[in-house]
């Protein structure tokens, strides 16, 4: 929401207001700091926002003053170390009988009827998705940390990939990856490593063990860079000394089944159509029941974002969502192939943001 000069870019809040107006909403109170983060620019661990009418507010504690004065430019401020809902009363942030929207899939129960009873004269409106739905069209500043994020993840592949050998644990790896990016400048880790080799790449969503690499392993490299909050999620697979003509022919169907599908991303396309065109050429050529997840998803704030690239999905996308590609061809107790990239969406020529090779890598 706001560039490194610290200046406001027409985004989020504004966006929301009209948004809100169009639900014939009087404002919404939220505590889900992703969406705080992108209202604000926040980064700590305890928040409330509420926008209401012309006012926004932010409120947390005494371990944040610093902080939030510092990331928090664009709403006025309420430090305090009462709870929220005492803070919001004691302010008279919230008038009567007005139609407040909360965030019915983040509010918990038990918050919404301590809000009730405190303020029973206010109308309280479930809400859904209305600030996620905004955050999925990315601006310039949220495009420039994803493409910081993604050039240190390729940068970690390039210099991880010339070190990975015979014997090495899956584990070490995985560390070697979560220092890389780190040193790289990445905030953290998107999210733990997925380094599956041999019979484990068999495995979507495997974790690290303390298995060594043998000769003929598959080998799925599946991380990313968090950068100023903005993830990245990159998947190679590359193949331990030796490559039978097996796993040239699967790796070869995932390389052009992902090709395809990123082509197929543009403004305005059917979710479902993507999905359906990196699923149609792996089912074509007799490996659909091993394909056995999703095409892809939005990125951004979080590392899964809607819209899905699902056969299911009714959702569309548009210029400026950030999306991931990455079909996968996975086979019980030989091994799986998963390649991944990720894309920003464009009226024509949606622009691949990795520079990794995709071409079949061979480990000395």
């Amino acid at each position: 929401a706001f560039n490194e000069k610290g200046e406001k870019i027409v985004c989020g809040v504004d966006k929301i207001k009209l948004s809100l107006s169009q639900n014939n909403l009087d404002g919404i109170i939220t505590n889900n700091l992703k969406n705080i983060r992108y209202m604000t620019g926040f980064s700590g661990s305890s928040a409330t926002c509420i926008i209401i009418d012309e006012k926004e507010y932010f409120i947390s504690d005494g371990r944040y003053k610093l902080q939030s004065k510092v990331e928090v430019k664009n709403m006025d401020k309420i430090i305090d170390n009462e709870t929220h809902v005492n803070i919001i009363k004691k302010h008279k942030l919230i008038k009567k009988k007005i139609k407040l929207g909360f965030e019915s899939n983040n509010i918990s129960h038990s918050e919404l009827q301590e809000l009730k009873l405190i303020f029973p004269d206010v109308h309280w409106v479930p809400t859904k998705n209305i600030i996620q739905n905004i955050s999925k069209t990315k601006d310039e500043q949220e495009i420039e940390y994803i493409r910081n994020a993604v050039e240190i993840t390729d940068e970690v592949f390039d210099q991880i990939v010339p070190d990975i050998r015979i014997g090495l644990s899956e584990i070490e790896i995985s560390a070697k990856i979560s220092f890389a990016l780190k040193i790289l400048g990445a905030d953290e880790d998107a999210f733990r490593p997925i380094v599956a080799g041999g019979p484990n790449s068999a495995l979507p969503h495997a974790f690290p063990t303390s298995r060594k690499l043998q000769k003929g392993d598959f080998l799925i490299l599946d991380f990313g860079a968090k950068y100023k909050g903005y993830h990245a999620d990159m998947t190679r697979t590359i193949v331990i000394k030796e490559c039978d003509e097996k796993q040239k022919e699967i790796y070869n169907i995932v390389y052009k089944s992902q090709r395809l599908g990123a082509e197929s991303v543009v403004d305005n396309q059917k979710c479902k159509h993507v999905d359906g065109v990196s699923r149609g050429y792996i089912n074509d050529l007799g490996y659909g029941d091993n394909f056995i997840h999703n095409t892809g998803h939005g990125l951004g704030l979080e590392i899964h974002e809607d819209p899905r690239f699902s056969q299911f999905s009714e959702d569309k996308i548009y210029e400026n969502y950030v999306m991931t590609v990455e079909p996968g061809i996975y086979i019980q107790n030989f091994g799986g192939v998963r390649i991944e990239d990720d894309i920003i969406v464009k009226k024509i020529n949606s622009e691949i943001l990795n520079k990794s090779t995709k071409e079949l890598k061979i480990t000395d």
